[in-house]
């Protein structure tokens, strides 16, 4: 008997032929990978050929549900879309928030997976079982949002749809993948979609889950709910993410001119304790949340835009930018152009600086440029001039350029740093080093640990590993259950309490230490599977920039993080994660936690 919330298979669907076939997903396999991104990765492991590009037809590229997913608990309305990126060449994991995860899992099925070529640009419609290639028509060449609302008005309004932008189309290696306007973002996997001709995907549910416990899930959701508007969460629903830039600016971790600083003098232009009353238009929930995180603000020439910290440290401070007309209007493109705002803002400022250091022949590129920087964003995404090395992202286009550029283009696996600065919040700076997907705040929170003051963030040592293995483990967890991180600070025990979510939910008896196994496992999983895919122990580390060069904080005191430091705080990690010298698993810590060998 399958457990509640499942449905025990994925649905695997060949685009070259059009044809689709069941997976199981036996009750073993959903236990110790739970859904979203842990089996996300037991997916990608399964069904991904040796040594295949991200690019290339045989490349599958997963759309993965969870147990949570269609219950009313609250923000669980999540899916994770699971391939190898094109911006790193490894294993990635982008999860959005969206009506699609609901209507996806509605279709029957724990997860819906694409491989092969469409052989033109075309719309994939999943109805239950069965599956059919429509033309993509006049939708090719427009924005994501445009092809949803054109799809669900040729099909129905029953459906939702999951879409690329140009950027996508293009092979924009951080092109994302959108659905309700939010963005499975990082690592590219809307060009995933794009190289397979695959403009879009539209699911209509004809079933929906059944949790083992109906009336302890409404409990459940009940008291979640409760929570979900308490202090934890009030800063997400007054002002949004973009609370964190006065905060940032002020303890010298707002990355700056790609990260030659750690504040910006004009910083308080951008801040939502100022923008928000002049220019909020809007505040709204994700599908089935109730906490409302998603503030938007009036744009120049009309029209609002969703306002988010990454998004505007990314576009603003990092190249330079504090004109909010400027950053707010290059956000709104990025989204229309379906551009990943993160690798977007820190590609052209690696750019800004490549041009200052006479590396790059485009005098027109200049930090604080805010028309350099539209110019910059449209380019990209066309592919034009300057635009197409752009859109290979930092690490490729240091290769290129030269110069030993490469110091400072800020990016760990080829992956973008977000806006935290590793020199001033050191636990944080580990796990951006040693994180399987790359430079990544979302699958590492260390900086919570930094900011919580328990350890000294500017000196890193024994307790900023423990931290790091920590905002790992939880949010390995979070991410395959799949729950909002917004919400982790409304768990005062947080593996027993989601422990008890999952067992209402599927009928399991799992208790909190069988879930902190279980995280352990996903986060040791994904490293085995980067390993397959050519990841070693030279890919976890900081860029020289950070290693070589000093700041001086607001207190005054020097903030460097010398290479040495980072290397033992690196040894320490591994040792505490299983891991050999390699960065790979050890035999023992596979064998430990039930995963295979390291396949090749």
């Amino acid at each position: 008997m399958t457990p509640g919330g499942y449905f025990g298979r994925a649905l695997v669907v060949d685009l070259g032929t059009g044809t689709a076939e069941a997976l199981p997903l036996p009750d073993d396999v959903l236990r110790a990978t739970i859904g979203g991104a842990g089996l996300g990765s037991w997916l990608l492991d399964r069904l991904a050929p040796a040594g295949v590009d991200p690019l290339d037809a045989a490349a599958p590229l997963a759309f993965v549900f969870s147990p949570l997913v269609g219950t009313p608990l609250t923000t669980s309305a999540k899916l994770a879309v699971v391939a190898l990126s094109p911006l790193t060449g490894l294993p990635s994991d982008a999860l959005a928030s969206s009506h699609f995860a609901i209507a996806g899992k509605g279709t029957g099925h724990d997860a819906i997976v694409v491989h092969g070529r469409c052989a033109a640009p075309s719309v994939l419609v999943v109805e239950g079982d069965e599956v059919r290639l429509e033309p993509a028509g006049d939708t090719w060449g427009r924005g994501a949002a445009d092809t949803e609302e054109e799809l669900r008005a040729r099909l129905g309004r029953a459906y939702r749809v999951a879409a690329i932008g140009p950027a996508g189309e293009r092979l924009v290696r951080y092109a994302t993948i959108s659905t309700d306007g939010r963005h499975a973002g990082r690592g590219g996997l809307g060009a995933v979609l794009g190289a397979k001709l695959l403009k879009a995907v539209a699911v209509r549910p004809v079933t929906k889950v059944r949790p083992a416990d109906p009336d302890g899930v409404l409990r459940a959701a009940a008291d979640l709910r409760t929570r979900s508007l308490g202090p934890a969460t009030a800063k997400y629903r007054e002002l949004g993410t973009l609370a964190n830039l006065l905060a940032f600016n002020a303890l010298s971790t707002l990355p700056t001119r790609n990260f030659q600083a750690s504040s910006h003098p004009q910083a308080a232009d951008l801040a939502a304790e100022d923008l928000g009353p002049e220019r909020r238009v809007a505040r709204a929930s994700c599908a089935a949340c109730t906490i409302g995180c998603a503030h938007f603000y009036a744009a120049s020439g009309g029209g609002k835009v969703r306002v988010e910290y990454e998004s505007v440290f990314a576009l603003g401070p990092l190249c330079g930018v504090t004109d909010p007309d400027a950053v707010l209007t290059a956000s709104r493109r990025c989204d229309a152009l379906g551009l990943d705002t993160i690798s977007t803002g820190g590609t052209i400022a690696f750019a800004m600086e490549c041009v200052e250091q006479g590396l790059l022949d485009e005098p027109w590129l200049r930090f604080g440029d805010a028309a350099a920087l539209h110019r910059a964003v449209e380019l990209t995404a066309a592919r034009e001039g300057v635009g197409a090395l752009l859109a290979e992202g930092s690490r490729r286009m240091a290769a290129v350029v030269g110069g030993d550029s490469i110091r400072f283009a800020a990016q760990v696996k080829g992956l973008e740093l977000p806006g935290y600065e590793p020199r001033t919040l050191q636990a944080m700076a580990l796990g951006l080093a040693v994180n399987a997907r790359g430079a990544d705040h979302n699958r590492s929170g260390a900086y919570e640990a930094d900011f919580a003051g328990g350890h000294d963030r500017l000196h890193g040592g024994a307790a900023h590993v423990a931290a790091a293995v920590t905002s790992e483990d939880r949010a390995a967890a979070m991410d395959s259950l799949i729950l909002c991180k917004f919400l982790r600070g409304v768990f005062q025990d947080p593996f027993p309490e989601w422990a008890a979510l999952l067992s209402t939910v599927t009928g399991w008896e799992v208790d909190g230490d069988e879930l902190a196994t279980t995280a352990r496992r996903i986060v040791v999983a994904k490293r085995r599977l980067n390993a397959r895919f050519g990841a070693t122990a030279a890919d976890d580390w900081l860029p020289a920039r950070f290693l070589d060069e000093g700041l001086t904080v607001a207190s005054g005191r020097e903030a460097r993080l010398p290479a040495e430091r980072l290397r033992a705080m690196i040894d320490a990690y591994y040792a505490a994660r299983g891991l050999g010298a390699d960065g790979a698993p050890t035999a023992a810590t596979l064998a430990e936690l039930g995963l295979p060998p390291v396949a090749v």
